[in-house]
């Protein structure tokens, strides 16, 4: 028991000084740019398809649950509101971040994992490169630009599947499908969606990177690695995001409370 506690403790050690060092590099000594474009085009274009996949069919069910639902109290005209609140606010974060590390963050780590128990890493180092700034930074930065772009592309494609599913399906017109979120639709949701992806993109490539560089064990840890990074990485997306939304709920309240609901 206490030899675990001792592991987990250095492992959070090793995690912050990846971190830190990570931000120090990225803000300080930034990489090459071909770098950054590279890992934003892994990341963020060839994401876009399973991303907006995921968000379609996310919508879809939503808008389809909401008709069922709401249908009893005779408020169907709520449906565009709570498939829009639900994409912007929890769905579309949540679901593109799984996205997101199913394809991009198993791969990341499996490649550092790779290079890492090949001594790659370690030849790096033998030439005076940095292997934060070369492999670690980029992914970060990336991370950071894309995410809340691929968050806003699963909403879109989210409220539009809503949208086929309530007007073309259910038959609800489709001004009472959208005039709703027109009115009721604030600021604070896109904000509160923007945050939640840029945090998530921080969990995902800081998490994976940090899983595959100090991969040990030849082929079979670096199976190891990537299982666990992927595992690591949904129930710290789905934490964080408990948090994120108690946290900024709460910072609304008391900024509306304040200034007595001008803002």
């Amino acid at each position: 028991m206490k030899d675990l506690v001792v592991r987990l403790l250095a492992g959070l050690g090793s995690y912050a000084i990846l971190i830190v060092q990570t931000i120090w590099i990225s803000l300080r000594h930034p990489p090459a740019l071909y770098l950054i474009r590279n890992q934003m085009y892994t990341l963020g274009v060839a994401s876009l398809t399973v991303v907006a996949a995921s968000g379609l069919a996310t919508g879809m069910v939503l808008a389809a649950q909401a008709m069922f639902q709401l249908a009893n109290f005779g408020v169907r005209g709520a449906t565009g509101l709570m498939v829009t609140k639900a994409m912007l606010v929890e769905m579309g974060p949540v679901g593109a971040a799984f996205m997101v590390t199913g394809r991009v963050g198993a791969s990341m780590c499996a490649e550092l994992g790779t290079m890492a128990v090949t001594e790659q890493i370690d030849a790096l180092r033998a030439m005076a490169i940095n292997p934060i700034r070369y492999l670690v930074s980029p992914r970060f930065i990336a991370a950071i630009s894309m995410m809340p772009l691929l968050t806003l592309f699963s909403c879109v494609a989210g409220v539009f599947g809503g949208y086929l599913v309530a007007v073309y399906y259910y038959n609800l017109p489709s001004s009472e499908y959208l005039e709703p979120v027109r009115i009721h639709i604030e600021n604070f949701d896109i904000f509160m969606g923007v945050v939640k992806a840029i945090a998530f993109g921080f969990i995902i490539t800081t998490i994976c990177c940090y899983k595959g560089i100090t991969t040990k064990g030849g082929a079979a840890g670096v199976g190891r690695a990537t299982t666990n990074s992927v595992v690591l990485c949904y129930i710290t997306v789905l934490v964080v995001n408990f948090f994120i939304t108690v946290g900024m709920n709460a910072a609304y309240d008391f900024i509306q409370e304040v200034t007595g609901g001008w803002i």
